[in-house]
């Protein structure tokens, strides 16, 4: 059984907007109910995977808004939609200002802090950093699960290997080697 075509989160061409936005003190409960309203309203969307919101941790740190897209194209609708117009049109009493935006595609999503609007390493060492990651799961997958799933269909073991990598890659590889290449990602 090959492993050629077993793909990882970061190759679905899914999209994360990461908004940043610094609320005036007094203000954060029409502000709070203003996002909350926005981001109900995006997930009607076609293409939209969910989203978040998390609250400042108080003085002059941001609220963060978070959203989740299929693809750039989903992203693009919902950006230009007449719908998020209005909202951003009717937005009077809670006093915001959008300090960061940040678009992240593919692996850069992996390597995005979170909480933070800091910019994902070069293509480069994320492609290396997903190598050391994935090269012991391969080597593991390859060793003790692919022998075990041999009287599987192909389709069927197939599915088994790409959702064992994934988890491994997403919970446990990813983490680790991103943690322990800290200082060089960053650097």
């Amino acid at each position: 059984m090959s492993l050629e075509h077993t793909t990882v989160p970061a190759d679905s061409g899914e999209v994360t907007l990461l908004i940043a936005r610094r609320v005036e003190a007094g203000y954060e409960v029409a502000f709070e109910k203003w996002a909350r309203g926005i981001l109900e309203c995006a997930a009607t969307f076609e293409g939209h995977l969910g989203y978040g919101f998390f609250r400042s941790s108080g003085g002059e740190a941001p609220w963060f808004l978070v959203h989740r897209f299929r693809d750039a194209e989903a992203c693009r609708r919902w950006q230009e939609s007449p719908e998020r117009a209005a909202w951003f049109a009717d937005c009077q009493g809670h006093r915001h200002t959008e300090i960061a935006r940040r678009q992240l595609t593919g692996m850069e999503t992996w390597f995005a802090k979170p909480g933070s609007t800091r910019p994902a390493p070069p293509k480069w060492k994320m492609a290396i950093s997903a190598t050391l990651a994935i090269y012991p799961i391969s080597l593991a997958g390859g060793y003790l699960l692919v022998p075990r799933l041999t009287a599987l269909p192909l389709v069927l073991s197939s599915a088994v290997v790409a959702c064992v990598f994934n988890v491994l890659m997403t919970y446990v590889s990813m983490p680790v080697v991103r943690r322990l290449l800290r200082g060089w990602l960053r650097g």
